[in-house]
């Protein structure tokens, strides 16, 4: 169980996340939707503890991750990995070792820095990494730079490295973002099968609402770093998406003309 408690996130006078309280059970996959500067990336930036909350409090089986320094930190962000929008990956090395890069955290901190510098991994963690890129069709491409791979490529690598921490939740910042279609569905039904197979928690943050609806069986909206939504698939009506991207009846038309996604969603939903 993941437990956000007023969470509360202030950048100088603008509230980024704005007292927002969740209770999200183990093995659920949660789309997280909203208009640009809603404050998604910030609240999961937060549950990774790369963002400080102002206010509130963060709870892991009862833990209270908002009060973890040094080792105990660096283990809750191995429990709780990160994959991001812009991939992370370093492009001038391979990707079997861009994966190995996961398991990092297990070591001591002096450690780590030898470790990835001279590749001291173990040939149970290398196994792990193969393993990891043929479940998701990438073993061919072990020895290859990473900066030769399609963003699609590289983004299901990412979920590799990610995977190679152990992790028991997955947070995903927009990983489809900059992807097109093909490689969107490629990102998404990895992560799919990750939550299927493992009984994994993930929070993915979306702009596409149509891959929300497909993807996720628990939806939450944010607007103005609150949460406006947060139920079913099925309960994004017309009505509720009009007020989760603040959209006026009379201005409506215009602004859907410009989100192909939240058109599409609305046609569904009336």
């Amino acid at each position: 169980m993941l437990e956000l408690q007023g969470l509360t996130r202030r950048f100088g006078a603008v509230v980024a996340v704005d007292a927002v309280s969740l209770a999200i059970p183990a093995g659920q996959m949660v789309g997280i939707i909203g208009r640009s500067g809603a404050g998604k990336s910030t609240l999961l930036r937060m549950v990774n503890r790369l963002a400080e909350p102002d206010a509130g409090r963060i709870l892991a089986d009862g833990r209270d991750v908002t009060s973890l320094r040094g080792r105990a930190l660096c283990d809750w962000r191995s429990e709780c990995a990160m994959v991001f929008q812009q991939f992370n990956l370093v492009q001038r090395l391979d990707v079997l070792t861009n994966v190995l890069l996961g398991r990092l955290n297990r070591r001591p901190g002096h450690w780590r820095t030898l470790t990835s510098l001279l590749k001291l991994f173990t040939a149970a963690e290398r196994a792990m990494a193969l393993a990891a890129l043929d479940r998701f069709g990438l073993v061919e491409t072990a020895l290859q730079r990473a900066g030769t791979l399609s963003g699609g490529q590289q983004q299901r690598v990412a979920i590799c490295r990610a995977l190679l921490q152990q992790p028991r939740i997955i947070l995903a910042d927009e990983p489809i973002a900059s992807l097109d279609p093909q490689n969107a569905r490629l990102v998404m039904d990895a992560l799919r099968q990750v939550h299927r197979e493992e009984a994994m928690t993930v929070l993915v943050n979306l702009h596409h609402l149509d891959t929300a609806r497909e993807y996720c069986t628990r939806i939450i909206a944010m607007q103005q770093g609150r949460v406006v939504f947060d139920g079913a698939p099925s309960g994004l009506t017309a009505a509720r998406l009009r007020d989760i991207y603040g959209v006026s009846e009379a201005g409506f038309e215009a602004a859907a003309t410009q989100q192909p996604a939240t058109r599409r969603a609305l046609a569904a939903a009336a």
